[in-house]
């Protein structure tokens, strides 16, 4: 009797350490750690192995994450990197999403996970608000200015995390049962984290998230005419945002400039847009070199240093893109079993749980498709371990059998 109550303790504390990680995330990799840390002696000490694997194996994004995280770490045997394991360790994370889908399995589980990621982000949102105002100096937990109102994270990755944040926020919205007037309060936060990451906070890669699961959402979800109304609003919104003069419309026009000023084999050291493009031309070279099975896992810093070796362009450790570091990396067998988990993540999303869950799954895939084209982020701690928990989080609700994710 003793040893069932102390496996129940065991998994009691897994599934908290799970729940808990969703308010860590965005803002202490050292809670991150210790959290997960947590949740693997738990997984490990609660014993049911049997019960565990079967778990993983009959679910395609658990098998798909198991499958990207392998060719990562295989692709060890052929780099001679120093710090390849380093390197590899980074994307460790991916390998947490069959515990993820363990503890996460019921449907109070996964709503207070996402309730502890929607706390963090709300008071995320109010501190932000506090340091626009000048409330807040900065120093300390506070890392942003008036100028740009970030708390605990960077910049891009605070408009990453608040771009998803505004999306479970719009699906509260839509999908809350206990009273009219808590459902308008749930689409007022959505509209201020929009503003937040729109107007407030700099970070091109979150406001084009944003924007992307707007659009998406617009969609999946409204009905024929308000459809169209709402698109046709969603383009003037974005057509002013562009023209106007604020923000993001400084910041497309320094873009414009910079791509004009741009040339192939000149050093960009001055030109944010320039020193991307420099990067990607760079990385897009020695991915030819080497296309099947690339460099090996953490050989991209070295090859990178050959590759600008003699000319004024500026060596790198990461090409801000995660499908050229993975390719420059473990080569198109890797860039295929990144694309596969997003590919199999968006196909399994219908035959999850609920309309929720479905569309968060989807919005999670468009959300880190689209910033892994400008940033590494599944390399990056939070946006890595983000995509990694909301993913275990939310495809423990599926369910082979029938598409269930239709329903509200």
């Amino acid at each position: 009797m003793n040893l069932i109550h102390a496996a129940a303790g065991v998994e009691r504390s897994g599934r908290a350490a799970a729940i808990a990680l969703g308010a860590t995330i965005p803002c202490s990799v050292a809670l991150d750690n210790l959290l997960l840390a947590v949740i693997l002696l738990c997984w490990l000490a609660g014993g049911a192995y049997r019960e565990k694997w079967t778990v993983a194996r009959s679910n395609p994004v658990g098998l798909a994450a198991l499958l990207f995280t392998s060719v990562i770490f295989g692709a060890l045997a052929w780099s001679d990197a120093s710090g390849a394991y380093k390197t590899a360790l980074k994307y460790l994370d991916l390998a947490f999403i069959p515990l993820f889908l363990h503890y996460f399995r019921s449907s109070e589980t996964r709503r207070l996970g996402l309730m502890a990621f929607a706390g963090m982000s709300l008071l995320i949102l109010f501190l932000s608000l506090l340091v626009k105002a000048g409330a807040l100096p900065h120093g300390g937990i506070i890392s942003g200015s008036v100028d740009s109102p970030v708390v605990f994270k960077f910049r891009i990755t605070h408009n990453f995390l608040m771009s998803f944040g505004a999306l479970i926020f719009v699906w509260f919205a839509f999908t809350d049962s206990t009273a009219p007037r808590i459902r308008t309060l749930w689409a007022i936060l959505a509209l201020a984290a929009a503003v937040n990451v729109l107007l407030m906070v700099e970070g091109a890669t979150g406001q084009l998230i944003l924007v992307a699961l707007a659009l998406w959402l617009i969609i999946a979800r409204l009905p024929g005419r308000t459809r169209m109304a709402a698109l046709i609003a969603a383009a003037a919104a974005i057509a002013a945002l562009i023209y106007v003069p604020g923000p993001i419309a400084s910041r497309v026009d320094a873009f414009q400039r910079e791509l004009s000023q741009w040339q192939p084999g000149v050093g960009q050291r001055h030109s944010s847009s320039g020193l991307r493009l420099e990067f990607f031309g760079n990385s897009a070279s020695i991915i030819a070199e080497r296309p099947l099975l690339g460099v090996g896992t953490g050989g991209f810093p070295a090859a990178y240093a050959k590759q600008v070796a003699g000319t004024d362009m500026l060596p790198t450790t990461n090409p801000h893109n995660e499908y050229l570091m993975i390719t420059a990396q473990t080569g198109l067998v890797g860039l295929m079993a990144m694309l596969a988990l997003f590919i199999v993540s968006w196909r399994c999303a219908i035959r999850l749980t609920t309309a929720m869950e479905t569309g968060l799954a989807r919005g999670l895939v468009i959300a880190m498709a689209i910033g892994c084209l400008f940033n590494s982020f599944l390399l990056d701690h939070a946006e890595g371990l983000f995509f990694a928990w909301m993913s275990g989080l939310l495809f423990a609700g599926y369910r082979s059998d029938t598409p269930t994710g239709q329903s509200a």
